[in-house]
């Protein structure tokens, strides 16, 4: 069964919003700001926003992000932008956006948007001791910043954000195939049971209590890190898209860089902790949320994708997603990650 065809509530009733986001659009919106394309445009990887970079009529370039229209409020936004302006500030090597006349959120053909700097780079190299403990020591710097004061406008990462509001929203718009929902909810259910006995559990304040939360990244995977020659200036790692910072657990911004069997995942975490731990502590106690978020992730990605559906981009590019095979494909990987949750912690 593929997702249901009733539009999604951040769809717009005659079509998609980012239907209307043609390159003059985006030209244009720069052009409110005093900045003035010399007409090369290209799309940039992102599905959540539109993201493209712009070269400018001196020959520089710029990065453009248009948001998602109702996903985030302009509070939550800007606690973004001042989130990455700390870092920065900070010698962190984040990429904020740029002020212009004071204002870092913008608006123009309904959409909000931003403009950055444009940063080259390519993915890490994530087999490399050395590359991981020097990502692991920036890790650290961006949770110090992110220790100081907390996000008021955005969520925090627990079972109830990511895990029960992702399944209700599934069922509740019958976006999991009658053939297969019940078991489904059944794996949901028990990996939920699991999940709320740890800290990211709604009935685990004195775990919450002990192990403490922080502005997050929340989103750090290789192609989020981009890496440049350590022979240049500035060389190394550079984090981009701040997008999905929200409240968590440090190692949120840990685990997602971890690949491969045990000991190779081992082995990863030791260089990003031997670097990690030379400007922070961590709480290793942190390690055994490892697999309750890579479960949590797995059921908010499907939930993502189902309200994404009325954006024309997904069909094309997820064709695969919503038939009773990928349902099936979904409850063995949740079967498979309640099996994991009982192991013993990674340890490094």
């Amino acid at each position: 069964m593929a997702p249901s065809t009733t539009p999604s509530p951040d769809a717009a009733s005659a079509g998609h919003p980012y239907e209307t986001l043609t390159p003059d659009v985006v030209l244009d919106a720069l052009a409110t700001l005093g900045l003035h394309g010399d007409g090369r445009l290209t799309a940039l990887n992102s599905y959540e926003n539109r993201v493209y970079q712009v070269y400018l009529e001196d020959r520089s370039a710029v990065v453009v992000k248009f948001y998602r229209p109702g996903r985030w409020s302009d509070a939550a936004i800007l606690e973004e932008h001042g989130f990455s302006l700390e870092l920065a500030a900070a010698e962190v090597p984040a990429v904020p956006p740029i002020a212009i006349d004071g204002a870092t959120l913008h608006r123009h053909g309904g959409f909000a948007f931003s403009v950055s700097p444009y940063r080259g780079g390519r993915a890490p190299e994530l087999d490399d001791f050395e590359v991981l403990e020097w990502v692991g020591r920036f890790l650290a710097r961006i949770h110090g910043v992110g220790a100081r004061t907390p996000f008021a406008a955005r969520p925090a990462l627990d079972l109830q954000t990511f895990g029960i509001a992702s399944r209700d929203w599934l069922l509740g718009h019958e976006m999991v195939p009658l053939d297969v929902q019940r078991e489904w909810e059944t794996a949901c259910n028990t990996a939920f049971e699991m999940i709320s006995a740890t800290a990211l559990g709604t009935d685990a304040q004195s775990a919450e209590q002990a192990m403490k939360k922080l502005r997050l990244h929340g989103d750090v995977h290789p192609g989020n890190i981009l890496w440049t020659p350590t022979d240049r200036p500035d060389g190394g790692p550079h984090f981009v898209d701040l997008d999905d910072a929200r409240t968590g657990f440090a190692v949120q911004d840990l685990w997602m860089l971890l690949s491969g069997d045990r000991a190779q995942r081992t082995g990863q975490l030791s260089g990003l902790l031997d670097g990690y731990e030379q400007f922070r502590d961590f709480d290793r106690r942190e390690l055994a949320l490892i697999e309750p978020l890579r479960t949590l992730r797995l059921i908010h990605y499907s939930a993502w994708l189902a309200r994404r559906w009325e954006d024309p981009i997904f069909p094309i590019n997820f064709p695969w997603f919503g038939s009773s095979d990928y349902w099936k494909g979904q409850i063995q990987m949740l079967q498979d990650q309640c099996e994991a949750m009982e192991e013993e912690p990674l340890y490094a």
